[in-house]
């Protein structure tokens, strides 16, 4: 039995445009039975948040981090032509005229295929995020088990 193709991706970008990218090549990647895997820091970690506040202790600035960042993929705004938001919302209406996947459906079918979805937890103890504050179904690890999957990969990516 020959082992899987190994792809990775760094999603550091916590704009719209650069996640949707992110998960079509992860999506295409897994398609062709590879093994993927998306480490998510810093702002890429904005992409796994939950949409609704869960009531956690924190400290003060871990609250401010959580009050400016935008909370889940629909508060993504884009990395150009932002245009205070209306940005988003054109993407979006072109997306669904072109009938191409959202990025929560992308984030579905990526679950679905298996591709590893992987939140630093690094950056999550930097930022003040919480394990309940992120989608479900992913997994937690520093930046040695990142490296470890890229070690074995052919393709890797930063995003």
């Amino acid at each position: 039995m020959t082992e899987k193709e190994k792809s990775t991706i760094v999603l550091f970008s916590g704009e719209l445009d650069k996640a949707i990218a992110a998960f079509i090549i992860a999506n295409g990647a897994a398609a062709y039975d590879h093994e993927v895997t998306i480490f998510f820091t810093f702002w890429g970690l904005n992409t796994l948040r939950k949409e609704h506040p869960v009531s956690l202790k924190k400290g003060f600035l871990e609250k401010m981090f959580g009050k400016i960042m935008p909370r889940g993929v629909d508060k993504l705004g884009l990395s150009k032509m932002n245009f205070a938001g209306m940005g988003p919302k054109m993407i979006k209406h072109v997306m669904k005229k072109h009938n191409a996947l959202t990025l929560p459906q992308l984030i579905e079918l990526a679950q679905e295929q298996g591709v590893k979805l992987v939140a630093c937890t690094m950056t999550m103890d930097l930022l003040g995020l919480q394990k309940e504050e992120l989608l479900d179904g992913i997994e937690y690890a520093g930046v040695a088990a990142y490296l470890g999957d890229a070690a074995d990969a052919k393709v890797n990516l930063f995003i």
